[in-house]
């Protein structure tokens, strides 16, 4: 599932299209400490946070995930939205609880044994 997949059907905001159209989910990372991501995220994995800040876009696209989550309404301010943008991140906006999302998303990637 892409990222824009993803946001259409669980009425995300898409803030940054980047590849979102394109790139594949691979996985599932949640945390907040930005050196964490960094060491511990894998490629193609959708990222979810509430850190709403420039380095979450530079952390983004050091681990290459294929998009960033916002939760809980935390937006990115403008100037943090641009760089998003000419760097091709995929940023999505939700309204929901971190671990709402990935639930969701972990549904969609059959990572959940029934």
């Amino acid at each position: 599932m892409t990222p824009a997949a993803f946001a259409e059907k669980y009425g995300l905001t898409v803030a940054s299209p980047g590849e979102g159209g394109e790139r594949e989910i691979g996985g599932v990372y949640c945390c907040d400490l930005l050196s964490m991501v960094m060491g511990r995220a894998k490629e193609n994995d959708a990222f979810l946070t509430v850190m709403g800040n420039v380095n979450t876009v530079a952390v983004a696209v050091l681990a290459d995930v294929s998009c960033v989550i916002l939760c809980e309404g935390i937006r990115l301010d403008e100037p943090t939205l641009q760089k998003a943008v000419s760097q091709d991140v995929c940023v999505l906006y939700s309204e929901e609880p971190t671990f709402q999302v990935a639930l969701k998303l972990a549904r969609e990637l059959g990572l959940l044994q029934q």
